[in-house]
């Protein structure tokens, strides 16, 4: 197993946080522009009207950090008008020049609109926060040219930064789920296969490609969705999907998948080949958007009323809504949607929670909103809109607690809700600090269930998928005596920490513990020890990286590889990593982290603190320096190097214990020399690979008499690509190729292949 890290909550806050921390929900930003162009305003609406390009500020100060020559344009649907002083706006610093604000490149401002509580967006994505990854968001005053245009709530942008953050990649698909088109009933951003489609290009209206390539594996997706859904569970995280409906329809969150247009969602493929829904765009949320659809043209505009009693299953059977259709005819995922709809109102409304949480945005904008003169409703209103309803255009937003005070009430008396559910006791493990490559037994006492219909679903590390096995009350499971109430079930230790949860039903209705899994979990730490001299090693490192690996923010970057040369799990939480021998503790592995016996650990050394995992505050200096490994005043590990080539590692052959050369081929998170002799033995068929770097496609051609023989393309890790046969000479697409090194095998021949784009 691959090394691993696991107190992810130290890490995601590692670096960022200073004085005043960007998304701090307790604060306001200040954000000033200056144009240079006295017409800036027109310019920006023509800019909208048009090719919705940005146009140039003179500079941008975020907290009086001021950034030169910045992109911006206007944004939104119904919230922007070219009439509104107070319009939404996209603030791209990097849009000219490479420059960030803590990391974020992105500025994302939505201005209130059809919200006389000014909170709906920031609250919103508070609550949302508790159960499923989404965007952070604050607040801002936003001044242009020196004038004060009002009070903003701060989103963060949804990008291949996010996705880093998140998912722990950026290039996989990537798609965008708005219309750009008016939307038909039939044909929306509903995850419906078009079936009219003779290619993806009847998507394009409906979906937007943020990633380089992946139509044909984004309508895959819709086949999964609305075609061949036995494939479902291994197309889509569903768990996320399952949180994503059961937030919309509580806190009628229509402007959604789950409203009229099936839209405001991202999804991201991850790297477990699943794609996960990014929820964005929530300023509507609480009612603030009352269309509601159905199968025919209707807006299905729905009074407060309506609201307040809509049914858990809206579009239950409803063709246009596949992904609703999906939960609600599959028994196990209507009864943990339920369950899902429970939590979120038990621990967010049932108590008042939201309610403090409210007053508390509130009365952290109330100066800057009685000072907003561009806002869209009266201070008086912003005051009251907590309980009283005010109309915005042929409709009424309800007021929050007003609207939720009487949802709740209408839910929890509905027959989803009051059926019993499944009570599940706090977990036991059989050995809190288990050895690596161990057993361990989980159990829990579990009432009110179903024989066979207690679950765990257990993985290895934050980036994996969740394995479910059944839990048995057998005896024969380590779980006490049979029928004993006690479900039990073994799992192997194969990692520095195991997370898990466990979810048991009934024929009614469903129970998580801990109730927001899979979004948190339970945790088993294995016993790790302190790495000794011999046993942990630089192994491998790069200077000069212009063509190959890129990290998972799409960067290519210099980078070091750890290696245990051990048979133990070794943790890692007080070794330090340097490139001054002067200057042992420069960088500390982050608390948490463990690498497996005979395994590999990749630390990018770009000085990024913005970026999460295994970033170092310093970079490798190709003209020469130094390198060491410590723990407390014992050096684990150092070299001393010169000048390094571009795009040559620098490692040890043979792997982990000979001397440092330059590697015939970088073995990225791999074992070194294992390639390189055999690379010459290409000769022996006079095998040429062009162009090499290839960038969308490259040709094999070989001398070989015309006799077929074996084509094997393989990555870094040894995953098989492309497999067949060549005669004479083939061409082979790439487009799809994540960028890196390839190895091409023909017999006994070896060629190293570079896909650079």
């Amino acid at each position: 197993m691959p090394a691993r890290i696991y107190l992810l909550s130290l890490i995601l806050l590692c670096g960022k946080i200073s004085a005043q921390y960007f998304y701090d929900i307790h604060t306001i930003q200040k954000i000033e522009i200056s144009f240079s162009q006295s017409n800036w305003d027109y310019q920006l609406d023509t800019a909208k009207a048009g090719l919705d390009e940005p146009i140039m500020a003179q500079w941008v100060k975020i907290n009086g950090v001021q950034f030169d020559t910045v992109g911006v344009k206007y944004k939104g649907n119904s919230s922007y008008n070219s009439g509104n002083t107070k319009n939404p706006i996209h603030i791209s610093l990097d849009e000219y020049k490479n420059q960030s604000y803590m990391g974020y490149k992105d500025v994302k401002l939505g201005n209130n609109y059809a919200d006389p509580s000014m909170i709906r967006e920031v609250l919103s994505y508070n609550i949302l926060s508790n159960y499923m990854d989404c965007p952070k968001s604050n607040f801002a005053q936003l001044y242009i040219n020196g004038a004060y245009i009002g009070v903003y709530a701060n989103d963060e942008a949804i990008n291949k930064k996010f996705c880093a953050d998140h998912f722990y990649s950026s290039n996989n698909v990537f798609v965008k789920c708005n219309p750009i088109v008016a939307p038909t009933a039939a044909i929306k951003s509903n995850l419906k296969t078009i079936t009219s489609a003779t290619d993806s290009s009847s998507y394009f209206n409906f979906y937007e490609l943020k990633s380089n390539v992946g139509w044909n594996d984004f309508v895959a997706l819709t086949n999964s969705v609305s075609v061949s859904t036995a494939s479902l569970s291994s197309a889509m995280d569903m768990d996320r999907a399952i949180w994503m409906l059961a937030f919309n329809n509580v806190l009628i969150n229509l402007d959604s998948y789950t409203g009229v247009f099936a839209q405001n969602y991202y999804l991201y493929k991850d790297n477990t080949q699943r794609y996960n829904p990014i929820m964005w765009d929530l300023n509507m949320s609480f009612g603030g958007f009352p269309f509601v659809g159905s199968s025919n043209t209707s807006m299905g505009s729905l009074s407060i009323t309506n609201q307040q009693q809509l049914s858990a299953s809206i579009h239950a059977t409803d063709p246009y809504w596949p992904l609703i259709n999906d939960v609600m005819t599959n028994p196990m995922y209507k009864r943990m949607y339920i369950a899902h709809m429970r939590t979120i109102i038990s621990e967010m409304f049932s108590n008042n929670a939201y309610q403090t949480k409210a007053a508390q945005l509130q009365a952290t904008i109330d100066t800057a909103v009685q000072s907003d003169a561009n806002k869209f409703y009266s201070y008086t209103q912003f005051q009251n809109a907590m309980t009283s309803n005010y109309s915005v255009g042929s409709y009424s937003v309800p007021g929050i607690s007003n609207l939720m005070t009487a949802r709740v009430s209408y839910l929890l008396g509905t027959a989803d809700f009051t059926a019993s559910t499944p009570t599940i006791s706090t977990p036991s493990v059989s050995n809190t600090t288990p050895n690596y490559n161990s057993t361990v037994t989980i159990t829990a006492n579990v009432l009110n269930t179903s024989a066979n219909a207690v679950y765990l679903g257990y993985r290895y590390h934050v980036t994996d998928k969740f394995t479910r096995i059944v839990m048995y009350d057998d005896g024969l499971h380590n779980d006490g005596a049979s029928g004993d109430d006690v479900y039990g079930a073994d799992i192997p230790v194969l990692s520095g920490q195991i997370q898990y949860y466990i979810y048991a039903e009934n024929n009614n209705a469903g129970f998580f513990s801990p109730q927001r899994a899979e979004h948190e979990f339970h945790t088993i730490t294995a016993n790790a020890t302190t790495p000794t001299v011999g046993s942990l090693v630089i192994n491998e490192f790069l200077a000069d990286n212009t063509l190959l690996q890129k990290d998972e923010y799409s960067s290519r970057e210099d980078w070091i590889e750890i290696f245990n040369t051990s048979n133990s799990l070794l943790d890692l939480s007080n070794v330090y990593l340097s490139d001054n021998y002067l200057l042992p503790t420069k960088w500390k592995f982050p608390a948490g982290t463990t690498i497996d016996p005979n395994a590999y650990l990749m630390v990018w050394a770009d000085d990024d603190s913005a970026q999460v995992i295994y970033h170092t505050n310093f970079i490798l200096n190709k003209s020469g320096e130094q390198l060491m490994l410590s723990v407390g005043s014992t050096v684990l590990d150092s070299v001393t190097y010169g000048a390094q080539g571009s795009n040559i590692s620098y490692g040890r052959c043979p792997n982990g214990t000979g001397s440092f050369i330059n590697l015939p081929s970088t073995s990225f998170n791999g074992a070194n020399c294992t390639v390189g002799v055999q690379e010459h033995a290409a000769i022996m068929h006079n095998m040429n690979v062009y162009p090499n770097p290839a960038s969308h496609r490259f040709t094999i051609s070989v001398q070989n008499n015309n006799t077929p023989l074996n084509l094997n393309i393989t990555n870094t890790i040894g995953q098989d690509i492309y497999t067949g046969t060549i005669k004479d000479q083939t061409s082979i697409q790439t487009e799809s190729w994540e960028e890196g090194i390839y190895f091409i095998r023909v017999a006994d021949s070896v060629v190293k292949l570079i896909v650079s784009k």
